[in-house]
């Protein structure tokens, strides 16, 4: 089993853990007497039914599991690899499973599921290195259109006028933006603009190849420059929000691109309606990211098999769409994804974007290249997007062979 060092950051304290241990046993048939799962919790809903799933699967296996909500997800794991304790089942990331994955940390069980035909094929492709599908895919989440109802019904806008491609978006922009509300509003980082980028045509990994120097790339970005320079474009931090969220529910923004998670807002803002919508297709076609996590396996851990079981019974379609009614999250199967949009029609549209979905970059050492290419964007509307694309394919290319090397 190949290893080498390490590192992940700890994202609470910024200090970095090498983790140098391995997983600690062999592999066997024996069936443990408990399992330990590691998860990262939206809040109590979510821990409420993993433990509820957690107790209906120990009653019939006889193998009791405690379910371990964690303040820091990414910190814990480290540290829990690092001591040479992993968790036996645990929450893996999107961002965080390549670097996991290239130094043999986990256990690739997926391809052997009797369901591994049934997930989408996007999210499959996420968990899987080096040709192999390593880890199941939990849930997923894409970005869609959300659109304050009153203002648009306010600005005199119908079903019609719903943006379908970048024209209409840059009309509906137009008509909502007031002296007291902007018309769209999104983070300003990679996650958002780069599906601009996509529906421009461009990509940043194709295949082998580093390709975010395209003109594909910088024509994505010069769209969303053009609102943001007509001024129907405002980032969350330049109107006084946190996140488009905030933006969306305090009046701030008309319209905004976040994924199925933004009915948390409810709470803060329970007089704020909104629907709901594919995010408009640009010139090289329709586009969104998703997000995901599966459930990992430490490599060669005793209770391997256990484990396994107990990931077939939590992806089972049943209690996917049990998990989706309970705190909002997307199946991971088709079949269970097309119940779960029929039974929260509000969410749809995140549902139907999984036929197109595509996963941020997501490479080992692609994160800390991310953040610098986020950071060169922060004077947006000066911004030399060639040169800036320039330099991200250099960093991108430099980290793929690191990661490849």
């Amino acid at each position: 089993m190949r290893r080498r060092m390490l590192t992940v950051a700890a994202l609470a304290s910024g200090a970095a853990l090498v983790l140098a241990g391995c997983s600690g046993g062999d592999g066997g048939d024996s069936t443990p007497d408990s399992l330990r799962v590691l998860i990262g919790t939206s809040g109590d809903a979510e821990t409420e039914a993993v433990q509820a799933a957690a107790d209906a699967w120990s009653e019939d296996s006889g193998v009791e599991v405690e379910v371990v909500p964690a303040a820091n997800l990414t910190e814990e794991l480290a540290t829990g690899f690092a001591g040479d304790d992993p968790p036996d089942l645990f929450y893996m990331s999107w961002d965080q499973f390549q670097t996991y994955a290239s130094n043999g940390y986990l256990e690739p069980y997926a391809g052997d599921l009797a369901n591994s035909g049934d997930f989408y094929p996007a999210l499959s492709e996420t968990y899987t290195f080096d040709g192999e599908f390593v880890c199941a895919p939990k849930d997923f989440s894409t970005l869609g259109l959300q659109i304050n109802t009153a203002m648009w019904e306010a600005a005199g806008l119908t079903d019609a006028d719903i943006p379908t491609d970048w024209d209409s978006l840059t009309a509906a922009a137009t008509a909502l933006t007031t002296p007291e509300t902007v018309g769209l509003s999104f983070g300003l980082e990679y996650a958002r603009l780069g599906v601009f980028m996509n529906q421009a045509g461009g990509t940043i990994v194709d295949g082998d190849e580093i390709t975010a120097d395209s003109a594909e790339n910088v024509e994505g970005l010069e769209y969303v420059r053009s609102l943001y320079d007509a001024g129907v474009l405002r980032f969350p931090s330049e109107i006084d929000a946190g996140w488009g969220g905030e933006a969306l529910g305090a009046g701030k923004a008309a319209m905004v691109i976040e994924g199925p998670w933004i009915k948390g807002i409810a709470g803060d803002f329970p007089d704020t309606n909104y629907a709901a919508y594919e995010l408009p297709a640009g010139p090289g076609g329709p586009s969104t990211y998703s997000f995901t996590n599966c459930w990992g396996l430490p490599q060669g851990a005793d209770t391997t098999d256990a484990a396994v079981e107990f990931v077939e019974f939590l992806t089972s379609d049943e209690q996917q769409v049990e998990f989706g009614d309970a705190f909002g999250v997307i199946p991971s199967t088709r079949e269970a994804a097309a119940t779960y949009a029929e039974n929260h029609p509000e969410n749809a549209a995140f549902v139907a974007g999984a036929d197109y979905a595509v996963s941020p970059a997501n490479f080992d050492g692609s994160a800390a290249v991310v953040a610098e290419f986020n950071a060169r964007l922060a004077d947006f509307g000066n911004a030399d997007f060639a040169a800036i694309l320039a330099d991200f394919q250099a960093q991108l290319e430099a980290a793929y062979a690191e990661a490849n090397g």
